[in-house]
């Protein structure tokens, strides 16, 4: 295939990208919502729901560094496909604090501060920028640190400070 033939089914390069970004993130969003619809309470899934997301991440950056590269800049540079993206966790996130909440295991009192308080909490382990910034950091230590934030999650979402 010539370089001049991709461009009959995409119009540009960006637009080629984010459909292999897309692909993957489609994926990605799959795995997330078996996290979000399976059985188990709401404060195990917002563990493994958020651990499943930054391990995919961070598995992405060493395993596929392309892949990761289309999908930073894509989150970077705001791209429709990135801020699609963003809505669909946001949709995960909120159905599992809304069963949190309804089950009682959740006091939270405002929902949407309840979810951005998870996005800005977590930030530095699900969030592309970040996971390259913390690349040379050990594994371990990026797991112990991202549990004790998931811990702090938990117990706020549970305390009804929000």
């Amino acid at each position: 295939m010539t370089h001049a033939n991709v461009y009959r089914y995409f119009p540009s390069k960006d637009a080629l990208l984010d459909a292999v970004a897309g692909r993957w993130l489609r994926e990605v969003e799959a795995r997330l919502a078996g996290n979000a619809e399976a059985p188990d309470p709401a404060d195990d899934k917002i563990e493994r729901l958020l651990t499943a997301l930054a391990t995919v991440q961070r598995d992405a950056l060493f395993d596929e560094p392309n892949l990761f590269a289309v999908h930073l800049d894509a989150t970077v540079s705001a791209r429709p496909i990135a801020r699609r993206h963003r809505v669909r966790l946001r949709s995960l996130v909120e159905r599992v604090v809304e069963e949190g909440i309804t089950s009682g295991i959740f006091s939270a009192r405002d929902r949407e501060r309840a979810i951005a308080y998870i996005f800005d909490a977590s930030y530095r382990f699900t969030h592309p920028l970040a996971i390259q910034h913390d690349a040379e950091v050990p594994r371990d230590l990026i797991e112990a640190r991202f549990g004790a934030v998931i811990h702090a999650i938990q117990r706020v979402l549970r305390s009804g400070i929000l």
